[in-house]
């Protein structure tokens, strides 16, 4: 356990950064919201077992939140966190004010096109280009202030994890992405900062996403195609009282409509709101799938 140093200004964490690197060190980033869960800390977790300084970023980012949605309500508890974020190894927490990431005249952003950005939670019906414009672009932001050697995201956010990927490639950021599995409750239920929304019965509901994921796995293990393997998903989602906004295969590399369950990986995707929460899901199915426990 440490004690971790909460840094509010970019000079400062700079400063801090330099002596670290001047002594040799390793630094890694692990970008957060708050409101910290079992997942966050495996992040800082595998942070501390591959790089000598830790950095986790605390920010509400309000260029992610779309209109109607949660961004007042998002929980927020920095005094638990940063002892959370302490127990789990990390040095660090820069935790900047919204005026000091987004500045008076600030007018300049990162906003991926193409595929990645479009499906799933990129479709307008969804959370649309302007939630992944505003993570891009306040990761770009982090990579910049912090320039760390290795960065760390959660499979859980497997869209965003692959932009994020892009995004390092297509602007040269000279930093590895690295991608740890999705923790889950005992009920399979991913961890998320949302599930503090849900009521008791709501909770107990928010399981058919992962049930609908496994019933999909079972069906592509029988070799039955892509949509028919859906199809018992949505069935389980539907006994669940359920709606998906989406539950689709796609590949897992470009997003790509699967056609087969025989060859590339393939991420089977779902979002779907429980309650007042909106929960989002994923497995991936196929050689050199990650773990999701």
């Amino acid at each position: 356990m440490t004690d971790p140093r909460v840094i509010r200004a970019k000079a400062e964490l700079r400063r801090a950064l330099a002596e670290q690197r001047a002594a040799g060190a390793t630094v890694g980033l692990v970008p957060t919201m708050g409101s910290l869960h079992e997942g966050h800390l495996s992040l800082i977790r595998a942070a501390r077992e591959r790089c000598d300084t830790v950095v986790m970023s605390l920010f509400v980012n309000p260029a992610q939140f779309g209109a109607g949605e949660d961004f007042d309500a998002y929980p927020r508890d920095e005094e638990r966190d940063v002892r959370l974020t302490g127990e789990a190894g990390a040095d660090l927490v820069y935790a900047p004010a919204a005026g000091d990431v987004y500045p008076e005249g600030f007018a300049t952003y990162v906003a991926p096109e193409g595929q990645l950005a479009e499906v799933l939670e990129g479709e307008p019906t969804g959370r649309g280009a302007e939630h992944f414009r505003g993570v891009a672009t306040v990761v770009a932001k982090l990579l910049n202030t912090v320039t760390p050697d290795t960065v760390f995201f959660g499979q859980k956010d497997a869209q965003q994890a692959l932009l994020i990927k892009r995004m390092v490639a297509d602007l040269d950021f000279p930093v590895e992405v690295v991608v740890v599995p999705t923790v889950r409750e005992a009920d399979g239920v991913a961890m998320s900062s949302r599930n503090r929304y849900l009521s008791q019965d709501e909770r107990i509901r928010a399981a058919a996403l992962w049930r609908a994921l496994e019933a999909v796995q079972a069906a592509a293990r029988d070799d039955v195609p892509p949509d028919e393997a859906l199809g018992a998903g949505r069935r389980t989602l539907a006994e669940a009282g359920i709606e998906p906004e989406y539950l689709e295969a796609r590949y897992a590399d470009d997003l790509r409509p699967a056609t087969t369950f025989n060859g590339r990986p393939v991420l089977v995707a779902v979002a779907a709101r429980v309650g007042r929460a909106r929960l989002i899901d994923n497995v991936v199915i196929g050689a050199g799938a990650p773990g999701t426990r």
